[in-house]
């Protein structure tokens, strides 16, 4: 079940959490009790999940692609797809027969992918993009991660029309609720349907001091520079809103290419000012994303972390933490390059790596 976008607009500014449904008016505790990481460590990942959907038509979502074959034998679904321009994504909307076992194989995949971290346990904290709902994200917690210790899924219905929504996973508690920040972006009505909100939730610390975390997904590189500049500067917003007392991490798929960045400086002016870029220390990283038809590698997916400004104690990244998450076979091409997942061939996971570091807790100088 999904509300409609019209709900989930208002939703915008009166924000719920549920592990039901994510537009829930239940009100969750004020900490969730979970099990704590390490008392001095805490490992943070950005995850793009690259289409996580269950095959549940949603009719106010363009979820048409992720149906049993079955599902997609009507006249009006096969004239839905073929007005689709890209020819794989309209194979796709055609032909994939997304069953229940294709899901399983998915969620499986994803799985392997958290827990070639901390020996199998996966890290303290993942922000996930690409993710259709929490019923999906619960499934890979509750089935395929049950005993890695991730408390409630934390995702709140965005107004995307594909319904793609950012969410979380953490190990540490829940303090109060989830916040799913909207990005007006009033001078592009027209791409009103390609954007997601910025997810805010905060998280206690295992010596008690609060971590904040933006899970993003900016507008995608194909659409205007300034829908990506806007992003920023509502990030930038969020976290000087913040008590100076929290610890503040945001990360996801930022869409910035390294073509972008190069023209524009979208990093130098809109990250650097306001936060540690994690992959200005990732040693002998290429990207966590490739372009064939230019051969360029590009960090679309970044954590930016920001410490403390009146702590009594300090979290620091811990020196060479930053690195890319790809031991897993079926996260890599023969050719080196993330590895999409390709149902029909059984091949790849996501069409982007994940990145992951460590804070931890260190004397204040």
């Amino acid at each position: 079940m999904k509300t409609s976008s019209a709900t989930t607009r208002v939703l915008c500014t009166v924000f719920v959490l549920s592990i039901l449904y994510a537009c829930s008016p239940a009100e969750p505790p004020e900490i969730a009790a979970v099990s704590e990481p390490a008392s001095r460590a805490v490992t943070i990942m950005t995850l793009n999940a690259q289409n996580l959907f269950d095959n549940q038509d949603d009719p106010n979502k363009d979820d048409k692609a992720y149906l049993a074959a079955e599902a997609k034998q009507s006249d009006a679904h096969i004239a839905a797809c073929n007005e689709i321009e890209v020819e794989s994504w309209r194979d796709e909307c055609l032909y994939l027969d997304w069953t229940g076992g294709a899901i399983d194989y998915k969620l499986g995949l994803l799985s392997d992918v958290i827990r070639q971290v901390d020996d199998g346990r996966g890290p303290d904290i993942i922000a996930f993009q690409e993710v259709e709902n929490v019923q999906i994200l619960e499934r890979l917690r509750t089935e395929f991660l049950a005993d890695a210790g991730y408390g409630t899924s934390i995702l709140v219905e965005g107004d995307d029309l594909r319904g793609i929504d950012v969410a979380f996973l953490s190990k540490l508690p829940l303090v109060g609720q989830a916040t799913l920040h909207c990005i007006a972006f009033e001078d592009f009505p027209e791409h009103a349907g390609d954007t997601r909100g910025v997810l805010q939730a905060t998280f206690l610390l295992p010596d008690g001091s609060l971590l904040t975390g933006f899970a993003v997904h900016f507008p995608a590189p194909f659409l205007p520079t300034q829908m990506r500049i806007e992003a920023y500067q509502h990030l930038a917003e969020l976290r000087a809103s913040l008590p100076p007392e929290h610890y503040v991490f945001a990360a996801g798929d930022f869409n910035t290419t390294s073509t972008e960045d190069d023209r524009e400086k979208l990093l130098e002016q809109f990250a650097r000012p306001f936060w540690m870029v994690a992959h200005d220390d990732c040693q002998g990283c290429p990207g966590t994303y490739y372009y064939a038809r230019d051969d360029t590698w590009s960090f679309l997916d970044m954590i930016l972390y920001s410490p403390a400004r009146g702590a009594k104690t300090t979290w620091q990244i811990r020196a060479d933490s930053v690195q890319i998450a790809n031991q897993i076979p079926a996260q890599v091409t023969p050719d080196g390059t993330p590895a999409h997942f390709d149902l029909r061939k059984r091949s790849g996971v996501s069409d982007h790596w994940p990145l992951l570091l460590t804070i931890e807790l260190t004397e204040k100088q």
